[in-house]
């Protein structure tokens, strides 16, 4: 019933778009041979393509197009440059550097400004604080690199909380456009990037605004509409929730999944042969497997590639001892039911097949199952261990002097507290 209110409000906000018609226009400094301008949204986890036309001989370029549903679109330059553009009723202007000339080519494009739509105002906000986002990320990355650390766990542990603090920053920004922006349409553009259960209350709030600027605003009514089910989807692969069924083909023929391995500690590695950090993951996950195999624990790792040919060469290059499985049509099942977009992807289930742990990798995978078969939820050992560290210990009174009643022992306090991080 739900879907069928979502298709409806949908179809509604189609329908109250089909004549607008809206031209995006530009200059493109540097160009190579053939290349082309490409319009296109993300919906429905693929790809839809609006758009592709080739820049003129002057280095110019006009896209004129239909939208039919309000949304964030990509506006891509030749494969060089990306803009993400809110399409709605507004003709725009957007200049691109184009072909990078540097002698050594490095993928950091610059930030490219979209001109003649207000609407865009929102836009160009939200794009800059994007790409200084990427921009930090990268000088912490190469910071990282740089340094010298006691261990690669201080490496990664510094490097992890450097990223969470950017990506509060980026957050706080985020939210800060959502009120400078209150009521406007494109605001749907930060709205649909927010959690569906953390944000509800921000999200809710942020489309009130938009319905009370613009009544009967259909796509405010359809954003609602999905947040609520995104928000219900979410909450079926919190951890302690049973972990979502599925069966693929396996590499020695017949069906497995989940079910199969009921009453033992089940990792699953969702991966592709062409994921770069899913094979380097790959020397870790062997050693860990090889650690626990006769514990009561089992390995299954579910390829999202396209390629059957691909997922077989990878397996006898990687040498993978346990259980294989190759998702059909590149994954896209699997990963609406397990509500990941990024590989590697690695979850724990328990003996009843409910997910324990989640997004783990490296040193964290062996700790978190070592963890479990001690009978410790993760996170539950190191909080202990904390707890035990903090504790002082009792002051032992000095002996009084012959004749004199000792004094009442004194509470040792740390000099100082710190929250643990």
């Amino acid at each position: 019933m739900k879907k069928l209110f979502l298709l409806l409000v949908v179809l509604v906000a189609a329908i109250s778009c089909q004549d607008n018609k809206i031209t995006i226009k530009g200059h493109v400094k540097f160009t190579d041979p053939d290349m082309k301008m490409t319009l296109f949204r993300f919906k429905d986890h693929g790809r839809d393509t609006l758009a592709v036309v080739p820049i003129d001989e002057n280095q110019n370029y006009t896209i004129t197009v239909k939208i039919d549903e309000p949304d964030v679109y990509t506006l891509d330059c030749g494969m060089w440059e990306k803009v993400s553009l809110w399409a709605e009723d507004e003709d725009m202007t957007i200049d691109f550097r184009g072909v990078d000339t540097a002698a050594i080519k490095i993928k950091n494009p610059p930030f490219e400004i979209i001109k003649g739509s207000p609407k865009n105002d929102l836009m160009n906000d939200l794009n800059f604080n994007n790409f200084r986002n990427y921009q930090q990320m990268i000088a912490i990355s190469q910071a990282a690199y740089r340094a010298a650390f006691a261990s690669p766990a201080d490496k990664d542990g510094l490097t992890k909380a450097l990223y969470d603090a950017n990506f509060e920053d980026v957050s706080a920004r985020e939210k800060y456009l959502l009120d400078r922006y209150a009521g406007s349409p494109s605001t749907l553009a930060i709205i649909k990037m927010l959690d569906p259960i953390r944000d509800e209350e921000l999200i809710n709030s942020a489309l009130d605004e938009i319905e009370k600027a613009n009544p009967g605003y259909a796509p405010a009514a359809a954003m609602r509409a999905q947040k609520a089910e995104d928000k219900e989807r979410k909450m079926r692969m919190m951890v302690g929730q049973p972990a979502p069924l599925f069966t693929c083909p396996s590499i020695d023929g017949g069906e497995l999944g989940p079910e199969n391995f009921k009453g033992k500690l089940l990792l699953i590695d969702f991966w592709a042969s062409w994921c770069g950090p899913c094979r380097g993951e790959i020397p870790n996950l062997k050693e860990t497997y090889d650690k626990f195999k006769d514990k009561g624990v089992e390995f299954l790792s579910v390829s999202i590639d396209k390629s059957e040919e691909a997922w077989k060469k990878a397996l006898a290059e990687e040498g993978t001892p346990w259980p294989q499985v190759l998702a059909p049509n590149a994954g896209a099942e699997v990963m609406d039911k397990y509500q990941f977009s990024g590989i590697p992807f690695i979850l724990l289930l328990d003996q009843e097949g409910k997910i324990v742990a989640k997004h783990l990798r490296g040193e964290a995978i062996g700790r978190t199952i070592g963890d479990l078969l001690d009978g410790f939820m993760p996170g539950e050992r190191e909080k202990a261990e904390e707890q035990k560290a903090a504790k002082p210990a009792a002051a032992v009174p000095a002996a009084a002097p012959a004749g004199m009643t000792p004094a009442t022992p004194v509470k040792s306090v740390p000099a100082t507290a710190i929250k643990p991080h």
